[in-house]
């Protein structure tokens, strides 16, 4: 076994000394500068630039895709209750009368695809309120309080917009 282990070393330093001797003969070619630079690798000031380019240009991209994501989710919020606000119309069509579905009812009536998430991106439960033949419904909005400056409201309060 000990000379199996040896061979192996052996091998895999031939190989290594071999791979190291191709490139400074390929970069001796062209220049003895690349070929300094095959033999000595990666210094780690190097690396640290390298590393400090990629964090800038993460926090940039960073700096200029969150306002948008916030928006698509306050889009996504407002679409869901649309949808959900069509629901409770068709269910309350169907049935007659003046009573005000939850989601779990429209979910448990079929109104709604059970695929479909019932809670907004927040992950906060929308709030159907059913006023004569209007139905509004609402979402707490990013900051999850209820009746703050940020909540989605479908229909939109007139005079807003």
């Amino acid at each position: 076994m000990e000379s199996l282990a040896g061979w192996i070393e052996w091998i895999d330093f031939t190989l290594k000394t071999l791979e190291t001797e191709n490139l400074m003969q390929l970069s001796t070619k062209h220049s003895p500068r690349l070929a300094r630079a095959a033999a000595r690798g990666v210094t780690l000031i190097e690396v640290l630039i390298v590393v400090a380019i990629i964090s800038l240009i993460a926090a940039g991209v960073t700096v200029a895709v969150l306002p948008k994501f916030r928006q698509a989710q306050i889009d996504t919020a407002t679409t869901n209750a649309r949808e959900i606000r069509n629901a409770v119309n068709r269910w309350r069509a169907m049935r007659g009368g003046d009573e005000c579905p939850s989601v779990s009812q429209l979910l448990q009536d079929k109104e709604i695809d059970s695929a479909s998430k019932t809670t907004d991106p927040w992950d906060s439960n929308y709030n159907i309120k059913c006023v004569d033949d209007e139905t509004i419904v609402t979402s707490p909005g990013p900051d999850k309080k209820e009746n703050s400056k940020d909540d989605i409201v479908v229909p939109e309060k007139r005079g807003e917009s």
